[in-house]
């Protein structure tokens, strides 16, 4: 028997679900001898790769470890005193491995379905409460992306807001951040709002000003009373929004106390590891009364089925896709599993804690500040938190710093060439300090001082110093010990359903598995460590990594460059519209704003557009769910001169390869105009086919979707766009690191490389499938989602189909009748769902009234069985209401989901069984997932507004 020496455990095995002899069995049901022929009848010949992808060969888990070990050791972690919105944390180990790398976590979806989603909903309250608290503002919301971005939708809230059209501009503070302005200027000038960057003390706020940022302590560490500068502001109508440093706001007295309209900041210090840049959570506070205009998710609380508390998504019109494009934000995911790290942080430590912690790092600042004063190094902040600014005698001093900063391996800001910042975090000590005055001892030729921590106490001015509680809830106050703070943790974990329980089908949105092995690496400290801001040369372990990223998604997309800065899909969708817009200005045509967009695109398609300054022409859809070519060749031909752009889904948002997408491409540059494409469904193109291949100019990928980095309860994501090669020189820059092309845009991320820390996902689940092990999950997404078709034929109308029959990776299941046959709706669906122990399809997008399955490659047969088993019980469940054997109101559909509650109590008055109604199927039986609370009502939630946590008490008199 002859044997092999080749590793046999190659790691396609693991990713993709079903094996050879299940494949053979979906094959034959389906009705084709192979893979390849399903493939050939869904994908058009005409659109498939005449070359293959040159990824590789594949590596196995060990290989790609060790390789990332040796790459990992290229990075040199210094101590930074950088700050600037980014600093050293410690995330406590409860954290870190309970939630932070725990699948039960980082593995569920957006909390669309309440029921099913309630841990991770209390811990977003919990994040809401914090930042209410800290900031002292009404509201807040669930986290956005990172505080540049927070920024930005301040300052297009208070745009929208004013009704005066002649308020268009935005005065910012020059103390702000500078990635801060960099992403403003991005923001405002397709919008004609102007920026006016300057002194607080000394700008002249004119009656043509909508709104003010400020940074609170500034960027230079400075903390200035902006009670004043506030007051001039309002007499003049303008809105105020303070970039905040959340740690600070323990000691500072908040900025709702002073008047801001607004505050907006990182949650990063609070147990997040820098990670070169992110991924971060962004917080957005402001006033009650701007609640439908404010940016982001908002948590809720409301009551369920049986008026019990419970939690949601509120206020969810005005989100991008319900408003299109009338909604003034893009904003589609946040960064929910760092924002529940940082309130985990802030539920462990509680507000004592949280004051210790600040109270430690403002004592090192001072104790750092007397010290360098012995040696005669000046300190020019007055009052001050965690950052100080010296002035050193001549830039040949601050050279010298430099060298021998850098020689001790640390990291300071050098501002200009006398002036030097150093910002101290949690993680600074004692013995930093004593190494810091060593260094700046060596430079001016003084002997080194012993710090000196004796009297230390807060001297600001009276109005500088919080004097009103905060985090007062139980919830900051219950869980310091670990054994409380574990199982705290856990229980609301065992209120989620995640990837740990059973698949999650959602169309488009592409719930896949996160392999293990490819999340070890991102807590690797040679990875998490790495402030953003650091010299480049220290960071060639990343630098390796984005090379090589860039150019596997290159050989993905077929496009000449890449930028790894968005660090969202939305964003991704923002960032490649507006390429085109500077693609269009240089070539002296920026008239060119119309962006032509389908009637069946994303949500946040047009949404992207306006913010891009474009004008959306809606374009129809015929009845077979293909873009009406006809339609949109009148409407291109009819703004043919300040045509910009068509954004398209392929393969389309229907689950349908459209034969005709490269006329459709031709037929756009014939008039001038730029093909974006919407990466959301890559997971069914990736080695057959491309963005290239079919025309396109410009798309953005979804890493969190096709390459792997986990949902994270709804985020982080990272949303990278690839372009042609004329649209390569526009790619985005950033104010502070090189990046992007020779005429680069700003920038539309805080960080140079946006979410950088989770690129290292992406990564090693390219290098563990190769070429070939790519190509397969392409076709086993497509196979698995024609199984389901199959399988569910005779249950369920399939909505849309391609020529030859096929879906593409995903289908659209028609629903609609039932509400005629049997009064029950896609929502009862849904919720039925959950009894079986699944999490609903994508419902009633893009088609009302409907459900859109994605299984992806990673499920089994074993799994999309079950899943089309329920399915197809519910479908049973439908009928029996139809020909009169269930009652059309009392019925298991609409009164699911049925929790242990409902189940167990005295009283049971339905004409169904109890066991019909959380046992529907004998397989739920060994392992049910219950929902912790029963149908929760929408409307009671927006009616009776709360997002923030409130005593049991409270909640029960607010609603008796």
């Amino acid at each position: 028997m002859s044997i092999s020496v080749h590793n046999p455990d190659r790691f396609e095995r693991r990713h993709i679900g079903p094996d050879q002899r299940q494949t053979d069995e979906m094959l034959k049901a389906i009705g084709v001898p192979s893979i390849d022929q399903l493939i050939d009848e869904t994908i058009p010949a005409h659109i498939r790769l005449k070359k293959r992808m040159e990824i590789g060969e594949a590596l196995t888990e060990q290989e790609v470890l060790s390789e990332l070990k040796s790459i990992a050791a290229k990075n040199q972690v210094f101590k930074s005193y950088i700050g600037s919105g980014y600093y050293d944390t410690f995330t406590p180990g409860v954290i870190l491995r309970n939630i932070m790398e725990n699948p039960g976590w980082y593995t569920q979806y957006t909390p669309y379905q309440a029921e099913i989603a309630q841990g991770r909903l209390e811990a977003l309250l919990n994040y809401q409460t914090m930042v209410i608290d800290l900031t002292g503002m009404e509201i807040a919301n669930a986290s956005l992306l990172d505080e540049g971005t927070a920024a930005a939708e301040a300052m297009h809230m208070f745009h929208a807001m004013h009704a005066e059209p002649d308020r268009h501009k935005l005065f910012v503070s020059q103390e702000c951040f500078t990635q801060t302005i960099d992403i403003l200027k991005t923001r405002s000038e397709p919008l004609n709002i102007e920026l006016v960057i300057g002194d607080h003390n000394t700008v002249e706020l004119t009656n043509d000003f909508f709104g003010a940022i400020v940074q609170y302590p500034a960027a230079n560490g400075a903390i200035y009373n902006y009670a004043d500068f506030t007051k001039r502001a309002k007499e003049k109508g303008i809105y105020v929004c303070v970039a905040a440093d959340l740690l600070s706001l323990t000691l500072l007295t908040p900025p709702a106390e002073w008047g801001a309209d607004c505050v907006v900041g990182s949650s990063q210090r609070f147990g997040v590891p820098m990670g070169y840049g992110g991924p971060h959570a962004a917080f957005f506070a402001t006033k009650d009364d701007y609640k439908r205009q404010m940016p982001g998710r908002i948590i809720g609380v409301s009551i369920d089925a049986q008026g019990n508390r419970a939690l949601r998504m509120a206020l969810q019109t005005r989100e991008q896709h319900i408003r299109r494009e009338k909604a003034t934000s893009n904003i589609c995911t946040a960064q929910v599993l760092l924002s529940i790290m940082a309130s985990m942080y802030g539920v462990y430590h509680g507000p004592h804690g949280l004051k210790k912690i600040a109270e430690k790092t403002h004592g090192l600042a001072k104790t750092l500040t007397r010290g360098l004063d012995k040696v005669g190094v000046k300190q020019l902040n007055k009052d001050y938190f965690d950052t100080l600014k010296f002035q050193l005698k001549d830039a040949a001093a601050t050279a010298a710093l430099k060298k021998e900063a850098l020689a001790a391996k640390i990291n300071l800001r050098y501002i200009d060439e006398t002036h030097v910042g150093v910002s101290i975090d949690e993680t600074t000590s004692l013995k930093d300090i004593n190494n810091l005055l060593n260094i700046f001892a060596k430079v001016t030729g003084s002997s080194a001082p012993t710090a000196d921590t004796t009297n230390l106490t807060i001297e600001w001015p009276a109005e500088l110093q919080r004097k009103s509680s905060y985090m007062t809830h139980p919830v900051f106050n219950s869980y310091h010990s670990e054994h409380e703070m574990l199982r705290y943790i856990k229980a609301l974990e065992a209120k989620d359903l995640s990837l740990c329980q059973s698949m999650i089908s959602l169309g488009s949105c592409t719930m896949k598995l996160n392999a293990t092995a490819e999340m070890i690496p991102v807590t690797w400290p040679e990875f998490g460590g790495l402030h953003p801001f650091a010299p480049v040369d220290q960071a060639a372990g990343y630098t390796q990594i984005f090379d090589e990223l860039s150019f596997q998604l290159k050989e993905v997309t077929g496009f000449a460059g890449m930028s790894l800065q968005p660090n969202a899909g939305a964003q991704g969708e923002y960032a490649g519209l507006m390429v085109i817009r500077e693609y269009f200005k240089n070539k002296g045509e920026a008239h060119r704003n119309i962006a032509l967009i389908p009637a069946s695109a994303h949500g946040t398609n047009p949404a992207s557009a306006v913010m891009a300054g474009m004008q959306v022409v809606v374009t129809k859809t015929d009845e077979r769910g293909n873009i009406d070519v006809e339609d949109l060749k009148a409407k291109a031909e009819q703004h043919k001169d300040n045509l910009a752009c068509l954004m398209v889904t392929y393969p389309s948002t229907h689950g349908v390869f459209e034969e005709t997408i490269i006329d459709i491409c031709n037929m756009i540059h014939s008039f001038g105009g730029q093909v974006y494409m919407d990466g959301a469904n890559m997971n069914a193109q990736v080695g057959l086919t491309s963005p290239a291949a079919i025309g396109a100019d410009v798309c953005h990928l979804n890493l969190h979707k096709t390459f792997c980095i986990p949902h994270g309860g709804g985020g982080p994501g990272v949303g990278p766009i690839g372009v042609a090669a004329h649209l390569v020189p526009f790619l985005p820059g950033h104010s502070l690191v090189k990046t992007g092309g020779d005429k680069a845009i700003h920038a539309v991320s805080a960080a140079p490389w946006g979410s950088a820390s989770i690129l290292l996902i992406s990564y090693t689940y390219i290098k563990m499938m190769g070429t070939s092990g790519l190509e397969n999950a392409t076709k086993y997404a497509i196979l698995n989602a024609n199984y389901i078709a199959k399988r569910l034929e005779g249950h369920y109308d399939i909505l849309y189909k391609g020529s030859k029959g096929r879906c593409a990776h995903e289908m659209i299941l028609d629903t609609r009748g039932f509400k005629y046959s049997a009064n029950v709706e896609v929502e009862d669906i849904a919720k039925r769902l959950m009894d079986y122990g699944f999490h609903a399809p994508t419902v009633s997008f893009p088609v009302a009234g409907t459900v859109m399955i994605e299984p992806t490659e990673s499920e089994s047969k074993a799994e999309l069985d079950r899943f089309c088993e329920a399915m197809i019980a519910i479908r049973n469940e439908v009928r029996a209401i139809e020909n009169g054997k269930a009652d059309k109101v009392d019925n298991v559909l609409k009164n699911a989901p049925h929790t242990s509650a409902v189940a167990t109590a005295n009283d049971w008055s339905h004409p169904y069984t109890r066991e019909e109604a959380v046992f529907p199927a004998a397989w739920v039986k060994s392992g049910k997932f219950w929902p912790s609370v029963g149908r929760v009502n929408n409307t009671y939630g927006d009616r009776n507004l709360v997002c923030a946590c409130l005593p049991i008490e409270a909640y029960e008199t607010a609603t008796a």
